[in-house]
């Protein structure tokens, strides 16, 4: 119980002060005039008052509280290395117990730090922070950090920290740890396709000097890059970008002899690749009705240089005009056809028969073209099943069918079971209902001997659209020169901006569009993985994570020709997949985490901060088994800690449960007093 005295004025507190002052005037004035009864007059006047002012005596009951100790156990990554998580586990237990035999004490228990394959570094003081929330200040006793030392939030000051206790930090590790990281010191996020980028980056070695060791440089798997380097020395690499999409590049340094771990002796980057103008030629036979809906969606692409030829008059064409009023280009043949053939990623021919035009050693060259790694479009209509077809030249070498001729009526273009799996053709806007949401065609060209299955039929079941690979290009035959229909809205017209874009970007070797393909893809806190084939099932995937982890995932068909599974990406660096055939990597993070930036344990980092609270930073089990200082309970002092001891300050924090009040003033007491206080002046008065 505590006990004390309470105002409750009757009048407003200006009068209280008024009153007093007037008292201590008369007072004044009656004690230097020597007047008679000056002390009994002034005695009631004071009487007086303190009734105005009602005083009460109170007593509270209280009920203490207890004080709050919080402790904070690092959880992250780089307490897996070494015997860091058993020294963990049996410090928590050891202090825990401790700290739980002290009267009038409450422990509370948080975990921090857990990977999640978002957060940064060891974030240690939002857990503190987030465990005490609910705390009031003057209740909380004091923390305990149990981490290897490398924390990532630690506040510019202890003012920060929101208390005024004690912070003290249990180091798990060794002093004489060893490591060796790969520091990437400058690197590029984007690249055009075909140019070379340059990587900086750094060999650091603690706890070794002077060594020499062996750097590997990886491109998407492949070895690009060699060399030796000494501790602390920078180099740079010049990585030429590939493909578009993420160029994924590791930079890996060989093993120390003892090393804390290998987790950080990759780093990785990864560099966009971002394609440079798209070169195509579009080359018409004649002008038809369908040639501007090539043209108008190839020059739509800001991405693609277009260079389109149409064929106006072809050289056996004499209509006896003067060549002076022609306004003809010529077609620059062997320009196009020799010189700078390979300049280009894709050739179209839309609707063209051989007239003279390209001379037949030029068809060869396109052949070889394609086999290097080229692509070509035909287009064809009734000029591929003439005796002018331009399947009659060395190019039938590299076209997917053999023309036999040509059928004319109305038919509806269909996914066969190949172009439902075929990214190019699959889900395309229109194709699940029966008959497709999409305008009729009137003219196919029939074929013989095709290699491959088609992913679009036509009239009677017959290939419509075929896409296939002849050495390391690609070639696409469309064998209907009624695409253009659908451009125009005929019927509803259809999806052909869709349609022709995929087999445009198929062609030129799109890696979203590849039939085989094994993808990996980060949405929200799960690695997602694709398996992209035309096979009617897929092999079991391999997952391997930036610490080594391996996991085998059988994916379940999603949509056709897609399969996919799904697992938490709770680690920040390199993940890997492979199902025997294909690889797939892909960085989750930033290129260089803090958490495996410098992984040796540390004292230092937390010394500043736990030292301005008057806690102390120590090693847990610095000679092999883990022994903690005693903890003991401390009321008043700045320093909480000692040889051998670490402390907790202990608050005097209560909560009133109940509270009484006796006023002196009031009932026969408070009336006795003053009526007392009257008479005794009346009796001197009358002296």
């Amino acid at each position: 119980m505590q006990y004390g005295i309470a105002f409750t004025p009757l009048v407003p507190t200006i009068v209280i002060w008024i009153a007093l002052a007037a008292i201590v005037a008369i007072a004044a004035l009656l004690l230097l005039g020597r007047a008679r009864g000056a002390a009994v007059r002034v005695a009631a006047l004071a009487l007086i008052l303190l009734a105005l002012a009602n005083p009460s005596f109170t007593r509270e009951d209280r009920e203490p509280l207890s004080s709050v100790a919080a402790i904070v156990v690092d959880k992250s990554p780089s307490q897996n290395f070494g015997t860091r998580n058993q020294e963990t586990a049996k410090a928590q237990e050891a202090l825990v117990d401790t700290l739980k035999k002290i009267k009038g004490l409450e422990v509370r228990v948080v975990d921090a730090g857990q990977a999640d394959g978002e957060t940064d570094g060891t974030k240690l003081f939002g857990a503190l922070s987030s465990a005490l929330s609910d705390v009031p200040v003057d209740r909380v006793a004091g923390a305990f950090l149990i981490t290897d030392g490398r924390v990532h939030d630690i506040p510019a000051n202890a003012a920060a920290l929101g208390f005024q206790a004690p912070v003290h930090a249990l180091v798990t590790g060794r002093k004489d740890e060893r490591d060796r990281r790969i520091a990437i010191s400058a690197a590029p996020r984007f690249g055009i396709v075909g140019q070379a980028q340059t990587i900086t980056y750094r060999l650091d070695d603690q706890g070794v000097t002077g060594q020499r060791t062996k750097i590997v440089v990886r491109r998407d798997g492949e070895v690009i890059s060699e060399r030796n380097l000494v501790s602390g020395q920078t180099a740079n690499v010049e990585v030429d970008i590939k493909h578009a999409g993420a160029n994924i590049v590791e930079i890996e340094a060989s093993p120390l002899d003892n090393e804390l771990t290998l987790v950080n002796n990759r780093a990785v980057v990864a560099i966009e690749g971002v394609r440079d103008k798209l070169r195509v030629l579009l080359v018409s036979g004649e002008p038809h009705s369908g040639e501007r809906t090539w043209r108008n969606l190839l020059k739509s692409d800001a991405s693609i240089d277009l260079v389109h030829f149409t064929i106006l008059r072809p050289p056996e064409k004499q209509d006896g005009t003067p060549i002076n009023e022609l306004s003809l280009i010529a077609f620059p043949t062997r320009e196009l056809f020799q010189q700078k053939i390979n300049e280009f990623q894709l050739i179209i021919f839309d609707r063209y028969a051989r007239q003279g035009v390209l001379p037949i050693a030029y068809f060869d060259n396109i052949a070889r073209y394609v086999r290097a790694g080229g692509a070509v479009l035909v287009s064809a209509g009734p000029d591929y099943a003439s005796t002018t077809s331009i399947w009659r030249t060395p190019l039938d070498t590299v076209l997917p069918a053999e023309p036999v001729g040509v059928t004319e009526k109305p038919f509806y273009a269909h996914l066969s079971d190949a172009g439902k799996r075929h990214p190019v053709t699959r889900g395309l806007e229109g194709s699940a209902s029966e008959p497709p949401r999409w305008s009729r065609f009137f003219r196919t060209v029939d074929t013989r001997n095709a290699i491959g299955a088609p992913v679009m039929t036509g009239a009677d079941g017959k290939p419509l659209l075929l896409l296939s690979r002849f050495g390391e290009g690609r070639v696409a035959l469309l064998l209907s020169d009624h695409i253009w229909l659908w451009a125009r809205g005929y019927e509803g017209g259809g999806p052909h901006l869709d349609l022709l874009r995929r087999t445009s970007h198929w062609l030129m070797k799109q890696p979203d569009l590849d039939e085989e393909a094994l993808r990996l893809q980060i949405q929200g806190k799960d690695l997602v993985v694709l398996r992209q084939t035309m096979a009617d099932n897929v092999p079991p995937v391999t997952v391997t994570s930036p610490s080594g982890a391996t996991k085998e995932l059988t994916l379940t068909a999603s949509e056709p020709g897609t399969w996919r599974s799904t697992l938490p990406a709770n680690e920040l660096g390199l993940w890997q997949a492979t199902d025997g055939a294909l690889k797939a990597l892909i960085n989750v993070g930033p290129t260089n985490p803090k958490e495996f930036s410098e992984v040796t344990s540390t004292t230092e980092m937390l010394k500043p901060l736990v030292q301005a609270t008057g806690g102390d930073s120590r090693r847990v089990a610095d000679g092999g088994s883990v022994d903690l200082p005693r903890v003991v309970p401390v009321r008043a002092s700045g320093i909480f800690h000692g040889d051998g001891w670490m402390g907790v300050k202990m608050r005097d924090a209560s909560v009133v449960k109940g509270v009484g009040v006796l006023p002196m003033f009031a009932g026969l007491v408070g009336l006795l007093l003053l009526l007392g206080a009257f008479a005794a002046t009346w009796v001197r008065e009358g002296r």
